[in-house]
């Protein structure tokens, strides 16, 4: 796959859970966690996910790796949709995952050598020897030493175990990463240097990230593109310095205003943003965004299908009256 090229294509995917209730636990309404996302994602590129927490981020990421089943939509990697027998061998050793908690996704009771090499075993690649010098080289590669492999995970601190996780996701030398919020269980001097190993492995390694956070700092410093949810929606997407610089929909200016500037003696207007996400299971009739914000426009947005409207090359918002151009 040349740089450049489409390495993953999500067309109107929805992730749809049943609601059950009464005697017989009966499906009586559906939660629309993912409610007809459309993204691409070409080679080499990193795009950031953002959006508050209960927006869809995460079920997004566990359905690009095949954690979840979706409702319906198609998820492309390369040129292939969906897996089945050998392809889905093939797609493991493509896609892997970087989960959020790092003391949650590795298994206490195993070496880091094992937990490293687990995969390796699993795929049948090379012989022992093979697999033990390969481990040695994931451990180098993120920068921990060699006699780390004998080691269990709750010696390590958490900036480490990250770490450990990202050297296990690297182990099959796959083509995509999905990082998921890989950086928001640590300190802040901890984030910036899991960021810049990231960032180094991508350059060294040619590898694709989709980055999933909530911290709008954190996807500007590692972001080509930016995509933007908002209760199961992307709202808006676009290339990094484009969004910052010219946001188009409300949700993303109220983001941005809250990101801290580094320069004390300029001041952001803050755009507060009252209330939670509202319910997937029962949302507003008309602009989710603009119900929140008590829009004098939402009325216009009622049983209104809402297009994506191009603004200029790579740069895509959700056209509502609520929150566009107002």
């Amino acid at each position: 796959m040349t740089a450049g090229e489409k390495i993953l294509e999500i067309e109107d995917l929805r992730v749809h859970f049943p609601v059950r209730g009464g005697i017989f636990r009966r499906a009586v309404g559906a939660c629309k966690a993912i409610d007809g996302v459309t993204l691409c994602l070409r080679k080499g590129q990193t795009l950031g996910l953002v959006g508050e927490s209960g927006c869809g981020k995460s079920t997004l990421a566990k359905s690009v790796v095949k954690l979840l089943e979706p409702t319906s939509g198609t998820i492309r990697f390369g040129n292939k949709e969906g897996i089945a027998g050998e392809s889905e061998t093939n797609f493991r050793k493509s896609v892997q995952m970087v989960f959020q908690d790092p003391a949650e996704s590795l298994n206490s009771r195993m070496t880091v050598g094992t937990i490293i090499g687990e995969p390796l075993d699993i795929h049948q690649v090379g012989d022992p020897k093979e697999r033990r010098n390969r481990v040695i080289q994931l451990l180098k590669q993120v920068g921990l030493p060699e006699n780390a492999i004998k080691r269990y995970p709750f010696e390590f601190s958490g900036g480490q175990r990250q770490r450990i996780g990202i050297a296990r996701a690297l182990a099959l030398n796959p083509e995509l990463l999905v990082l998921d919020e890989p950086v928001s269980a640590l300190d802040v001097s901890v984030q910036s240097q899991v960021l810049n190993l990231l960032m180094d492995l991508q350059a060294e390694l040619g590898l694709t990230y989709l980055l999933i956070a909530h911290d709008l700092a954190v996807v500007k410093h590692v972001s080509d593109m930016i995509a933007v949810m908002y209760l199961g929606k992307v709202v808006e997407m676009g290339p990094t310095q484009e969004i910052y610089e010219n946001p188009a929909h409300a949700y993303t200016k109220a983001l941005i205003s809250a990101v801290p500037v580094p320069d004390p003696t300029r001041k952001r207007d803050r755009i507060l943003i009252p209330g939670d996400v509202p319910s997937p299971i029962n949302p507003p009739k008309g602009c989710a965004f603009g119900s929140r914000m008590n829009s004098p426009k939402y009325e216009q947005s009622i049983g209104r299908e809402l297009e994506v409207k191009q603004l200029c090359e790579g740069h895509w918002v959700l056209d509502c009256p609520c929150c566009v151009g107002s």
